[in-house]
């Protein structure tokens, strides 16, 4: 883990801050709330009978079921390891995030009505959204349990994975793009402070498994691997029809800029997790 617990600390600060910026936009301002229903709309637009299946499955991988088996086996893999602490906090944090979102859905639940929604609108106890927040707390728990060479390739992985299940959901129509931000906000405050916890920890009571070895450059080939394979099969899809992508994104620039926001915020994310352990790692 860091091995001071200020920097995760002052960062789950911030991320909870962002949540509530998040919030307030996403209730209370027209203007981003129309900016909101436009990215949506864009979203929506590219679904197809045929694509609502594959959809559905990306989107349901973040389900209850799956979400309670990833928790159970990713601090199986940090006992395993030897790090206790991080084995106990996991489950904590797979409880803590799926509470707080629901208990925010229930507090904070408006109807944000949109004439395009017609008889589909989006549910008034929506933001943040439960998927999202399950996804973004599974990729960073991942990267907290892998051991320290596979972090940064776990990171690029599970930073995906969110993005994944967050444009099925957004495609499927069953959030707002703002719903999503909140949920990865979620998962990422709670990770973040669990980090802090963690290092407090290890600085009052040092375990005795000793320095844990930080990653080393070469470790970042495998996560270029796959950011470059994610980057490579983007470009496919582009080259096959580059005259409809390029005519759909002029005509939903607000989808592009949203899409493009969700993909950097879940990158961020699971970025400034594995990279703070590639900085200075402890046991746990």
């Amino acid at each position: 883990m860091l091995r001071r617990p200020g920097p995760p600390l002052l960062l789950a600060t911030l991320t909870a801050i962002a949540l509530a910026i998040t919030g307030v936009l996403a209730k209370l301002v027209p203007l981003t709330r129309q900016g909101d229903a436009r990215t949506l709309n864009g979203f929506v637009d590219l679904n197809a009978p045929h694509l609502t299946p594959a959809l559905n499955t990306i989107a349901h991988l973040a389900d209850p079921g799956p979400y309670a088996l990833t928790g159970l086996v990713l601090a199986l893999i940090a006992l395993a390891r030897g790090r206790a602490r991080v084995a106990a906090a996991i489950p904590l944090l797979f409880l803590a995030t799926g509470t707080t979102t629901e208990a925010l859905k229930h507090l904070l639940a408006t109807q944000r009505f949109d004439e395009w929604l017609h008889h589909s609108q989006i549910a008034a106890a929506s933001w943040p959204s439960g998927h999202s927040t399950a996804a973004m707390t599974m990729a960073l728990c991942a990267v907290i349990a892998a051991p320290p060479r596979a972090r940064p390739t776990v990171a690029a992985i599970g930073g995906a994975f969110a993005v994944a299940v967050a444009y099925a959901i957004l495609t499927l129509g069953w959030h707002f793009p703002s719903d999503v931000f909140g949920g990865y906000l979620v998962a990422a405050t709670y990770v973040l402070l669990a980090v802090s916890a963690i290092a407090f920890s290890e600085r009052r009571w040092p375990s005795r498994r000793g320095v844990e070895a930080g990653s080393r450059p070469v470790d970042l080939v495998p996560a270029l691997g796959v950011a470059l394979v994610g980057a490579g099969a983007a470009a496919g899809v582009a080259l096959a029809r580059p005259r409809a992508i390029l005519d759909y994104a002029a005509a939903h620039t607000t989808f592009v800029a949203g899409a493009i926001a969700i993909a950097v915020l879940a990158a961020l994310l699971a970025g400034v997790i594995g990279s703070g352990f590639r900085a200075s790692s402890t046991p746990s």
